[in-house]
């Protein structure tokens, strides 16, 4: 799902950039905040799949130990550690450590988060790209959407500049909720913010709970990554990547426009 800022810089005709034309997609908040939160989250994923290898069970509530019902339980997976030491930060077995990378990125998480969203809505682009018509949200029109990306049939030429209504709310649900879900269940777990705020943990249902969640936030943000590298690899990823990296794309020509 190659995300897009929708700037022209290349008009052709009076109706706009066709196929071929090249454009100013990616504003430089938006590729500097991309690249920061690649980055970031990749460290945060790896140092937190450690800090799970030391306790690999999910409860609800306040309270968790081995002998607590677990909706989760990975502990006897692997010996009682689930995710091996190539994709764990560090790769040697040590909480203490994980919990230094993990924290000290969390900062850059939190901060480059409230700084894009100050940015985005100052700048109009979360109502410009990201908020749906309601017409997109009908039945039809979110059916016609996915039938489209199953049979990978992507936007040419000018319809290419804007999102659909998958990619809206994908990024949405990223924006306002994985992102900061993710922050607030972090704040949550740590003991500081639990003596300072206690009303926070009390409106998660409880420091478990908070661990819960933050855990599915962090699955939902892998399975987002997941299908945006499919959908950039399928979409053609060095136009995708060079958007990303100078804000330029190359418009697709229609099928049927192409040499």
């Amino acid at each position: 799902m190659p995300m897009s800022d929708t700037q022209a810089a290349h008009q052709g005709a009076s109706d706009g950039p066709a196929g071929g034309d090249s454009v100013y997609r990616h504003r430089w908040p938006t590729r500097l905040w991309h690249w920061l939160n690649a980055a970031v989250l990749t460290v945060m994923l790896m140092s937190g799949l450690m800090i799970f290898n030391a306790h690999p069970r999910l409860y609800w509530g306040h309270y968790g130990a081995n002998s607590d019902r677990a909706w989760l339980d990975l502990e006897h997976v692997r010996g009682g550690v689930p995710f091996p030491g190539w994709i764990t930060l560090p790769s040697y077995y040590s909480l203490a450590d994980a919990r230094l990378w993990h924290l000290a990125f969390a900062w850059l998480l939190a901060g480059g988060l409230v700084a894009y969203l100050v940015w985005a809505f100052a700048g109009g682009h979360l109502r410009r790209d990201l908020a749906p018509q309601l017409e997109e949200l009908s039945p039809g029109h979110l059916w016609r959407d996915i039938r489209d990306h199953a049979r990978l049939r992507f936007p040419t030429g000018a319809a290419a500049l804007h999102y659909n209504v998958l990619q809206k709310l994908a990024y949405g649900a990223v924006l306002l909720l994985l992102l900061p879900g993710i922050v607030l269940t972090g704040l949550a777990m740590a003991p500081a913010i639990d003596a300072a705020l206690p009303a926070l943990i009390d409106l998660l249902g409880g420091r478990q709970s908070a661990r819960s969640l933050h855990f599915l936030c962090a699955s939902g943000l892998v399975a987002f990554f997941a299908v945006h590298i499919v959908m950039v690899l399928l979409a053609g990823p060095v136009n995708e990547l060079r958007s990303m990296l100078t804000g330029y794309y190359r418009l697709p020509s229609a099928r049927e426009d192409r040499p």
